[in-house]
């Protein structure tokens, strides 16, 4: 758990012309003192994590009305870039043990900057989720002799039924065991640690894949539906851990809406006993994905 009580001070939908993630013009000066930009990297003015900890923000275009699904294929490897440039140097630093690169984009998630940005974590220990995991890598191991990864990954491409979209070096399917009505996870056919171990072919073929798969997440309820609200995250292994070779770079998103109009809500069970109960089943919302492609 963290607390950061400064945060409450934090930005809050600023009025419009007011943005801090907008370029500066026309005298108004931003956090970003340039007139025009393509992708930046700064620090969180209101950090989550304090001491060895870091949070950073990335700013995906200038333009305060786009959003990464509009991003050329260009641009949205600048991202991707950037991320795996900012892992690699949050990495080194003395005392970080996890970075975890992801977007919250919605009011519906809780974004206070409606500007097309993610953000960087890097964490000074290793999350509690990403200890389950390993947890489960590594008696999956003992028992198989196998990576649960691979096993996972290999189960779904040969099941199908919850597959959304492949490439020829990428998989996205919703998990057999989806906590949230709508949720995707993205891996890399050849499995690595994180965003530094990509090859080229798979890091080339990544962004066109990626922005497909929001702009599907966008098509889910309608032509008429306001964007879906969306976390999009990248799991990596943590820097030191005796496991990291063992764990699998890989994306994922979901989205609290279930359906038009209506929220998925932690209550009781999800909240108290962190037991989800999901209202779409994950071979519905796999097949309303691949509906969702574009033309």
């Amino acid at each position: 758990m963290v607390v950061a009580s400064h945060r409450q001070d934090r930005t809050y939908h600023p009025p419009p012309g007011a943005c801090p993630l907008c370029p500066t013009r026309d005298g108004r000066p931003t956090e970003i003192p340039a007139a025009d930009y393509e992708v930046v990297v700064l620090e969180n003015r209101f950090p989550a994590l304090a001491g060895p900890g870091r949070c950073e923000v990335v700013c995906f275009t200038a333009d305060h009305d786009g959003s990464f699904a509009a991003l050329d294929d260009e641009r949205a490897a600048l991202v991707l870039a950037a991320w795996t440039d900012r892992t690699a140097e949050l990495s080194a630093l003395p005392g970080v043990e996890q970075v975890f690169c992801f977007e919250n984009r919605g009011a519906e998630i809780g974004v206070t900057l409606t500007h097309p940005h993610g953000q960087i974590y890097a964490y000074p220990f290793v999350t509690p989720r990403t200890e389950r995991v390993l947890a489960s890598v590594a008696a999956h191991r003992g028992r198989t002799g196998r990576n649960l990864f691979d096993d996972v990954v290999a189960a779904e491409e040969a099941d199908g039924r919850r597959v959304v979209l492949a490439g020829e070096h990428w998989t996205a399917f919703v998990p057999y065991a989806a906590r949230w009505p709508y949720e995707v996870h993205l891996h890399p056919r050849r499995r690595v640690p994180g965003l530094t171990a990509l090859g080229a072919a798979a890091r080339a073929e990544l962004p066109g894949l990626q922005r497909e798969l929001l702009r599907r997440f966008d098509r889910l309820f309608g032509p008429d539906a306001p964007p879906t609200p969306y976390v999009s995250g990248w799991h990596q292994a943590p820097v030191r851990h005796p496991l990291r070779a063992e764990f699998a770079l890989h994306l994922e998103v979901f989205t609290v809406r279930r359906t038009p109009g209506k929220l998925k809500f932690l209550a009781g069970s999800e909240s108290g006993m962190n037991v989800f109960i999901n209202d779409v089943p994950p071979e519905a919302a796999a097949e309303r994905l691949r509906e969702a492609a574009s033309e």
